[in-house]
Protein backbone atom coordinates (compact mmCIF):
# COMPACT_ATOMS: atom_id res chain seq x y z
CA UNK A 1 0.00 0.00 0.00
CA UNK A 2 1.41 3.15 -0.96
CA UNK A 3 0.41 6.93 -0.19
CA UNK A 4 0.70 10.10 -1.81
CA UNK A 5 -0.30 12.98 0.21
CA UNK A 6 -1.04 16.71 0.26
CA UNK A 7 -2.13 19.59 1.69
CA UNK A 8 -4.87 22.08 1.16
CA UNK A 9 -4.56 25.49 2.06
CA UNK A 10 -1.42 26.73 1.53
CA UNK A 11 0.72 28.65 3.95
CA UNK A 12 -1.43 29.53 7.31
CA UNK A 13 -1.47 31.44 10.01
CA UNK A 14 -2.45 31.00 13.51
CA UNK A 15 -6.25 30.17 13.61
CA UNK A 16 -6.89 29.37 9.88
CA UNK A 17 -7.29 25.85 8.58
CA UNK A 18 -5.46 23.36 6.11
CA UNK A 19 -6.91 20.03 5.05
CA UNK A 20 -4.54 16.96 4.37
CA UNK A 21 -5.37 14.10 2.05
CA UNK A 22 -3.91 11.00 1.53
CA UNK A 23 -4.85 8.94 -1.54
CA UNK A 24 -3.84 5.13 -1.10
CA UNK A 25 -3.21 2.60 -3.72
CA UNK A 26 -1.86 -1.19 -4.41
CA UNK A 27 -4.47 -2.40 -1.50
CA UNK A 28 -7.95 -1.73 -0.47
CA UNK A 29 -8.02 0.74 2.25
CA UNK A 30 -10.87 -0.48 3.85
CA UNK A 31 -8.79 -3.40 5.01
CA UNK A 32 -6.73 -1.19 7.66
CA UNK A 33 -7.30 1.51 10.51
CA UNK A 34 -5.61 4.73 9.49
CA UNK A 35 -3.81 7.00 11.79
CA UNK A 36 -2.04 10.60 11.21
CA UNK A 37 1.13 11.16 13.17
CA UNK A 38 3.54 14.50 13.30
CA UNK A 39 6.34 14.95 13.69
CA UNK A 40 8.86 18.07 14.37
CA UNK A 41 12.74 17.77 13.90
CA UNK A 42 13.50 18.56 17.69
CA UNK A 43 10.49 15.76 19.11
CA UNK A 44 9.62 12.35 18.98
CA UNK A 45 6.62 11.37 16.13
CA UNK A 46 3.35 11.71 17.82
CA UNK A 47 0.36 10.58 17.41
CA UNK A 48 -2.43 12.85 15.79
CA UNK A 49 -5.94 11.25 15.22
CA UNK A 50 -6.75 7.37 13.84
CA UNK A 51 -10.19 5.98 12.42
CA UNK A 52 -11.86 2.59 12.43
CA UNK A 53 -12.40 0.44 9.03
CA UNK A 54 -15.57 2.17 8.50
CA UNK A 55 -14.94 5.61 9.50
CA UNK A 56 -17.34 4.97 12.71
CA UNK A 57 -14.52 5.24 15.56
CA UNK A 58 -12.27 7.95 15.96
CA UNK A 59 -9.75 9.04 18.01
CA UNK A 60 -7.84 12.01 18.78
CA UNK A 61 -4.80 13.32 20.65
CA UNK A 62 -5.62 15.56 23.75
CA UNK A 63 -3.26 18.38 21.70
CA UNK A 64 -5.91 18.67 18.56
CA UNK A 65 -8.91 17.56 20.09
CA UNK A 66 -12.05 19.73 18.83
CA UNK A 67 -9.51 21.14 16.37
CA UNK A 68 -8.66 18.09 13.95
CA UNK A 69 -11.28 15.66 12.25
CA UNK A 70 -10.13 12.31 10.70
CA UNK A 71 -12.15 11.27 8.06
CA UNK A 72 -12.03 9.00 5.97
CA UNK A 73 -13.84 7.68 1.76
CA UNK A 74 -13.41 3.96 0.92
CA UNK A 75 -14.25 3.97 -2.04
CA UNK A 76 -12.14 6.29 -3.49
CA UNK A 77 -9.48 5.09 -0.86
CA UNK A 78 -8.42 8.76 0.25
CA UNK A 79 -8.25 9.45 3.89
CA UNK A 80 -8.04 12.82 5.19
CA UNK A 81 -7.22 15.19 7.96
CA UNK A 82 -9.36 18.49 8.47
CA UNK A 83 -7.28 20.91 10.98
CA UNK A 84 -8.74 24.06 12.17
CA UNK A 85 -7.84 26.96 14.69
CA UNK A 86 -4.53 26.20 13.95
CA UNK A 87 -1.59 26.90 16.71
CA UNK A 88 2.24 27.29 15.98
CA UNK A 89 2.46 24.47 18.06
CA UNK A 90 0.64 22.61 15.30
CA UNK A 91 3.98 23.25 12.73
CA UNK A 92 5.45 20.07 11.93
CA UNK A 93 5.71 17.08 8.93
CA UNK A 94 2.11 15.16 8.96
CA UNK A 95 2.72 11.40 8.12
CA UNK A 96 -0.62 9.27 7.62
CA UNK A 97 -0.14 5.63 7.87
CA UNK A 98 -2.48 1.90 7.72
CA UNK A 99 -2.47 -0.70 10.32
CA UNK A 100 -3.96 -4.02 11.13
CA UNK A 101 -5.91 -3.15 14.42
CA UNK A 102 -6.40 0.30 16.14
CA UNK A 103 -4.67 -0.97 19.54
CA UNK A 104 -1.09 -0.64 17.95
CA UNK A 105 -2.08 2.83 16.67
CA UNK A 106 -1.38 5.32 19.21
CA UNK A 107 2.00 3.51 19.54
CA UNK A 108 2.65 3.74 15.92
CA UNK A 109 2.51 0.33 15.13
CA UNK A 110 1.82 0.48 11.50
CA UNK A 111 2.56 -1.50 8.43
CA UNK A 112 2.43 1.37 5.65
CA UNK A 113 3.38 4.76 6.03
CA UNK A 114 3.08 7.93 3.74
CA UNK A 115 6.36 10.04 3.13
CA UNK A 116 5.29 13.09 5.31
CA UNK A 117 3.60 16.97 4.29
CA UNK A 118 4.63 20.00 5.96
CA UNK A 119 2.25 21.65 7.77
CA UNK A 120 3.38 25.38 8.65
CA UNK A 121 1.47 27.41 10.65
CA UNK A 122 2.50 31.14 11.13
CA UNK A 123 1.92 33.06 14.43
Amino acid sequence: LRFSCSVWGGLVQAGGSLRLSCAASGRVLSDYVIGWYRQDPQKEREFVAAIGRLGVNTYYSDSVKGRFTISRDNAKNIVYLQMNSLKSEDTAVYFCAAGPRMASVRIGGMDYWGKGTQVTVSS
